[in-house]
């Protein structure tokens, strides 16, 4: 959430910090902003409420010229989404700068700060950063130094982006709890929250580490850790081009990602396979030693992630090892008892989700047998702060509403309970071997099944009409399958704006049988499984009660259409890979609905995609 870019350049850059904050759009925001230094050496800003293309019409308008910015992008946290608390902020005419997370002890520098004359015109905690490095300044101190001297005092968890109008040729930046990385150029050099913000400009990258400081000009590039040391980090060239972030033939983002899920699927499995076997060395280079110790996992995460965690557990235990899957931001605030020889596994699609990021830190303490990342950026901190890491190789992912990051961290989870379950199979080593060959060859037929059930769209839209004078909507699905429905309400509660849930179908007669008539659509999911006759039951009491019913069922199942039932035959599949498969029609249903309501469809309200604060 919040987006940064900066740049320090030969040409005008508002533009090209322009451009940066579109492919930010995705993280979520309610304003947005810029800053120059001008060739007079002063502070031009614009700021506006709204989209980015507020902000271009500023531009257009009144052009801002100069060679040294930060822009932004703020999704609001202390104080309303206003103009006036839209960054970038000011101190003085002198220092501006540009925050994402939150500083948490801001409150204690306000008295000092107003008695030393300073008046603040925002209600953020940002803005008491730029006036506490003003006042920093004026004890004689330059940039650098005055900007190392505040970074220690600040509690929380941010990535800023400071300019200073009396050295204009630089850009210093702080990176802490929030991702923030380093655009090489030559003769010029940028910072961002997100790579993919500077594609068109950058194709390497030096990602900050915790507690960096990045002095930037345009030759230079120094990096300070959290003792005041110069230190070298890593510079990567990526693969990705700049045309990345483009719909395509699309309406959408969410509509492009829904419809690469089996090519992403198909990537997150590729190199994992030889004549049937799964790598365990795809885990990392001590895997096989630490999964050999492994008797139980506890997998956190948040959100979406949750979901996929939910399902995991299903599969772990039916294959003999004990699972607890928890949300990340419960997890790190009670008491908790670790159980020997856990294997601690995180989820997260950016890999920078402050709570995940949290539990993971509190985890490494706690006595867990070892941790694990399962997640779609490399560079990311949860990757690089775990032991073991199986990266899901999804993509970019730009709708705020998570699609493939499910799919594809589905997929890494079966490849995880397939490898645990070798080393802890109580059926002896030739069963498991047979069962993983099996599985196998399941999982590679999967990216095919995948394209059958997105062939379904054209019907999926018509039953979206269902939909469009509707309020409210309960989701069903028994075992494995129930954590799907929870998703497929999540999805559609996200950008429908319908009020959505999701129950066990078992569940139904112990409350929310009372919530049903005519009213509410109710989506139940039918795989052929052992227990689809106990589903069967759940909906005839739904029937009973005047229900509507939409189910996604699997051909063989002896279902029919009727007055108040809607059947959407699904092709037949296996039952570990079927959680996947079922996933696809929700992702289509959701975003029809959405369409049809007329809601912005990438960036729902209120939502963005990195959740980078708690």
């Amino acid at each position: 959430m919040c987006g940064i870019v900066g740049a320090v350049a030969q040409r005008d850059v508002a533009l090209i910090l322009l451009e940066g904050l579109k492919r930010l759009e995705y993280r979520g925001y309610d304003s947005a902003g810029i800053a120059v230094i001008d060739g007079q050496q002063q502070l031009q800003r614009h700021r506006a409420l709204g989209k980015v293309r507020e902000l271009q019409h500023l531009l257009q308008a009144q052009p801002l010229l100069g060679t040294t910015g930060i822009a932004h992008t703020r999704w609001a946290t202390h104080g309303k989404p206003t103009e006036y608390n839209a960054h970038p902020h000011f101190s003085g005419q002198e220092i501006a700068l540009v925050h994402n997370g939150i500083i948490e002890n801001y409150e204690s520098f306000r008295p000092q700060l107003l008695k030393q004359g300073y008046q603040f015109k925002s209600e953020t905690d940002s803005e008491v950063v730029a006036h506490l490095l003003h006042s920093h300044l004026q004890t004689g101190k330059n940039f650098l130094q005055a900007v190392q001297e505040i970074a220690p005092k600040l509690e929380g968890a941010f990535a800023i982006g400071f300019i200073d109008t009396r050295e204009p040729n630089r850009i210093i930046a702080i990176r802490r709890g929030c991702p923030l990385v380093i655009g090489v150029g030559i003769g010029e050099h940028f910072i961002a929250s997100d790579q993919l913000a500077l594609l068109p400009v950058a194709h390497q990258f030096i990602y900050l580490e915790e507690g960096d400081i990045a002095d930037l000009t345009r030759d230079q590039i120094h990096v300070y850790d959290l003792n005041g040391q110069r230190v070298e980090r890593a510079m990567h060239t990526t693969s990705l081009t700049h045309d990345v972030a483009e719909k395509g033939k699309f309406r959408h983002f969410m509509q492009k990602e829904i419809f690469e899920q089996p090519k992403s699927v198909l990537a997150t499995m590729e190199g994992r396979f030889s004549r049937g076997h799964i790598l365990e060395e795809t885990f990392g280079l001590q895997a096989a030693t630490i999964f050999e110790q492994v008797k139980r996992v506890k997998i956190v995460a948040c959100g979406t992630s949750y979901h996929a965690g939910m399902v995991a557990r299903n599969w772990l235990e039916e294959a003999g090892i004990p699972c607890q899957v928890e949300i990340a931001s419960e997890f790190r605030y009670r008491a908790t008892v670790v159980e020997p020889d856990t294997l601690f596994v995180t989820l997260s699609q950016s890999g920078e989700t402050a709570d995940t990021l949290g539990a993971l830190r509190l985890a490494k303490n706690s006595g867990f047998l070892a941790t694990m990342a399962i997640c779609n950026v490399p560079e990311s901190s949860l990757v690089r702060e775990s032991e073991l890491v199986l990266m899901t190789s999804a993509g970019p992912e730009i709708g705020v509403a998570s699609t493939k990051a499910f799919t594809t961290q589905l997929t890494a989870l079966l490849l995880l309970t397939a490898v645990l379950s070798r080393h802890h199979s109580a059926n002896g080593k030739k069963d498991q071997a047979k069962k993983e060959l099996e599985l196998v060859k399941q999982m590679q037929n999967l990216p095919k099944q995948l394209e059958q059930v997105l062939a379904l769209d054209p019907t999926i839209k018509k039953l979206a009409k269902v939909f469009a004078d509707k309020h409210h909507a309960l989701f069903l699905g028994r075992g494995v399958h129930y954590p799907i429905a929870l998703e497929g309400a999540l999805k559609l509660k996200e950008i429908s704006y319908i009020h959505a849930e999701a129950y066990p179908a078992g569940e139904l007669k112990h409350g929310p049988l009372a919530l049903v008539d005519d009213e509410m659509p109710v989506i139940a999911l039918a795989p052929n499984d052992e227990l689809i006759e106990k589903l069967k039951s759940n909906l005839q009491e739904v029937r009973a009660r005047g229900g509507e019913l939409i189910v996604f069922a699997d051909e063989e199942v002896a279902l029919e259409n009727g007055n108040g039932v809607r059947i959407i035959p699904m092709p037949k599949t296996d039952r570990l890979i079927a959680p996947i498969i079922y996933t696809i029609p929700l992702q289509l249903l959701a975003y029809h609905v959405a369409v049809l309501k007329g809601t912005d469809v990438d960036q729902p309200r209120n939502l963005a995609k990195s959740v980078t604060v708690e």
